[in-house]
């Protein structure tokens, strides 16, 4: 499985969701499955892929959130959490995420 996120210059939740990804994958077993970062930095760049905003997370291609619709613009993502708004998913959601995509 191949997990990349897909991130805009300066965006300042890139770190967190890598970080989180990361956690879920440990707490899953899979700490040999790299994190991969994907820039993106022209609307062009977004073309064949599922970006929905910054930090967008994909298994194998696809948006591991649904709920993402896909865009052109270099714009930053929001995540719906138990608590409110957020620029990432929590650690939770992540490894419901993975595993909803067979990890």
């Amino acid at each position: 499985m191949e997990i990349e996120v897909f991130h805009i210059d300066n965006c300042p939740n890139t770190v967190t969701a890598v970080n989180h990804v990361e956690a879920a994958l440990a707490a899953l077993g899979r700490e040999d499955i790299p994190v991969q970062l994907r820039r993106i930095e022209t609307p062009a760049d977004t073309l064949g892929t599922c970006f929905s905003g910054s930090p967008t997370i994909a298994a194998d291609g696809t948006d591991i959130f649904p709920d993402g619709t896909p865009t052109r613009d270099l714009a930053c993502r929001i995540y719906h959490r138990s608590e409110g708004f957020s620029g990432t998913p929590d650690i939770d959601q992540v490894i419901e995420a993975l595993r909803r995509h067979g990890l």
